[in-house]
């Protein structure tokens, strides 16, 4: 077959089935249009699934004639000042991409620039031009796109749900809308308001996480990212981790203000929640990346939503200790979500469970309703808790996490703060503890106790093999292994903040996560997972018993540790119900 050139109209719809995925696309591009255009206020407005209608409205600079006609040609842009396509300050060189949307759809532009004493109108069918000349029209620029994909009815018999297809566009909108807080943003579908945010007038971080807070429902389980590093700057919202979600759809991610769907920057927030999320669930976020875009490429997928940065390592880097550095500050903090669930769970009627509340006995109860608690000087063999040094209030109602006041079904601390009730999962919430002491990060490096009589244990041959491999990661963590023939291991030592484990199901649990890892798994890797195995057979367990003085240690032990909010299966471990919430179960508000 020989080679002949392409007709222009086909040309047009080639380029347009780079852009025009669904009606989502065209949103996109003509609002990133409307942006550039330096407008304060953007308006879309929707009619079926999108492809009945499309209508973008902004108060931006405007069109004259001849810009307006030159603008429907292909590969005629403003957003490229010379020939270098690294030089990109706008949202892209592809430019207005209207023609390609114009080549398949019902396509009217509308623009007037401020100097302008009227508007123009020009019109298209299919690319072809039914209507040239003025128009009434305010300062700014309308486009209407109508009849998306009818004359491409194989491209319309892709697209999805009018619901998935609409909610697609709300997506993009509020993704431009937190990346540009200084621009009100107004999204409609058939007459209802879908979307409706005023502009913020101040700037940086804190204008950010308003507009973010305004676009998100659960904003307030999100701390804020501030974050400066020579010339790159990190800014937004992270989110607790205990507030995670099942899917990822909560994490919108910006470089230089374009939104983007970057694996490095996903990888570098999934890095910055390791060990704090279960598997399978994903934490909310609105992170903003500013560096300058000679360190970034914009141009390495055609809708623009991946980027190239020029020093991988340190973005990645970054953004971990971004992220990391704002949960720790934060400290430790309730799951609203969590804990509006718990009082939904005490209005419902329960069953009454005979013996499930155990406050301590009398006696105790008396001695220590009001304990004067002071950090503990050491540790003793048999005791479950971590010792650590903080400086504390002096006054017990000070405490984030209240006065201990009982337990539930030995396994859950009930607190009293000022304001509000705690209950935590003690088990949780020490497993956490644990783990941080054995990683130097709830105090002084890790402290291996040496055992007065060199301890052995029997397992099978394969088992001992893993456990030998690993004796210098183990090691790291206070865990001195000896092999003691074929089937056996001699333990030396033991983490210190794990007082008396029972060693041989210890050793049996290490060693099959050894074998569940591989030799794939790097090495910090693996050094997690089995910290985490060990933290868990340290740690107090449900069921037990404790005294006041036990539980109230172990509060103030989790004030001092800020990722002691999650334990290491990113599960909380408290909750908190306020007088105010106590009061409505209780009918008095």
């Amino acid at each position: 077959m020989p080679i002949r050139r392409l007709p222009s109209h086909l040309v047009d719809r080639i380029a347009a089935g780079e852009v025009v995925e669904r009606p989502a696309s065209v949103v996109k591009e003509l609002a990133e249009n409307s942006l550039d255009a330096g407008a304060s206020r953007v308006e879309v407005h929707l009619s079926g699934d999108g492809t009945q209608r499309i209508q973008i409205v902004d108060d931006g600079h405007g069109m004259n004639p001849e810009d307006m006609r030159l603008a429907l040609e292909r590969h005629a842009t403003s957003k490229l000042p010379d020939d270098d396509l690294l030089a990109i300050h706008s949202f892209g060189f592809r430019g207005e991409a209207l023609p390609a949307i114009a080549s398949v759809s019902r396509f009217t532009l509308e623009s007037r620039t401020a100097n302008s004493e009227s508007g123009w109108r020009i019109a298209l069918d299919a690319g072809e031009i039914l209507f040239d000349g003025p128009a009434g029209i305010p300062h700014g620029t309308r486009i209407t796109v109508e009849g998306l994909f009818a004359r491409i009815p194989a491209r319309a018999k892709f697209l999805k749900s009018p619901r998935t297809e609409i909610g697609a566009v709300a997506d993009t909108v509020r993704r431009l809308a937190m990346a540009h807080p200084g621009v009100s943003f107004l999204l409609t579908h058939e007459g209802r308001r879908l979307l409706d945010v005023a502009a913020e007038a101040e700037p940086g971080v804190p204008g950010l996480a308003r507009r973010v807070a305004r676009l998100l429902n659960d904003s307030a389980d999100m701390v804020p990212v501030d974050f400066v590093r020579d010339d790159l700057t990190i800014g937004g919202l992270a989110g607790l981790p205990a507030a995670s979600r099942s899917t990822s759809e909560q994490q919108y991610l910006f470089v230089n203000g374009r939104p983007v769907k970057d694996k490095l920057l996903v990888g570098a927030l999934r890095g910055a929640y390791a060990e704090r999320l279960p598997a399978g669930r994903h934490a909310m976020a609105a992170i903003f990346l500013t560096l300058p875009s000679d360190d970034v490429d914009v141009n390495v997928h055609p809708a623009k939503t991946e980027v190239r940065f020029r020093e991988s390592p340190r973005i990645r880097g970054s953004l971990i200790s971004a992220v990391r550095q704002a949960l720790d500050t934060a400290g430790i903090r309730p799951v609203a979500a969590a804990s509006t669930a718990l009082a939904e769970a005490f209005a419902a009627p329960q069953p009454q469970t005979p013996g499930f509340f155990r406050a301590p006995p009398p006696g105790v109860l008396a001695r220590e309703a009001q304990p004067a608690w002071s950090p503990p000087a050491g540790r003793a063999p048999d005791s479950p808790l971590v010792p650590y040094a903080a400086t504390l209030p002096t006054e017990a109602p000070q405490f984030p996490l209240g006065v201990a006041r009982g337990q539930v079904a030995n396994a859950y601390i009930v607190a009293e703060t000022v304001d509000a009730l705690v209950l935590v999962d003690q088990h949780a919430a020490h497993e956490r503890l644990v783990l941080e002491a054995m990683r130097g990060r709830a105090g002084d490096a890790p402290i291996a106790q040496p055992l007065l009589i060199p301890e052995v244990v029997q397992l099978d041959p394969a088992a001992c093999d893993r456990l030998q491999e690993a004796t210098a990661e183990l090691a790291n963590l206070g865990l001195e292994l000896e092999r003691f023939g074929d089937d056996a291991l001699l333990v030396r030592s033991v983490p210190a903040a794990l007082g008396k484990p029972a060693l041989p199901p210890l050793l049996a649990d290490l060693a099959d996560e050894l074998a569940e890892g591989g030799s794939t798994r790097s090495l910090t890797d693996r050094l997690d997972h089995v910290a985490a195995t060990i933290a868990c057979h340290g740690s107090v367990r449900a069921g037990r018993a404790l005294s006041l003085a036990e539980m109230n240690a172990l509060l103030r032990q989790m004030e001092a540790v800020p990722a002691s909010g999650t334990c290491n299966h990113g599960r909380p471990t408290f909750l908190r119900l306020t007088k105010d919430e106590l009061e409505k179960l209780f009918h008095r508000r």
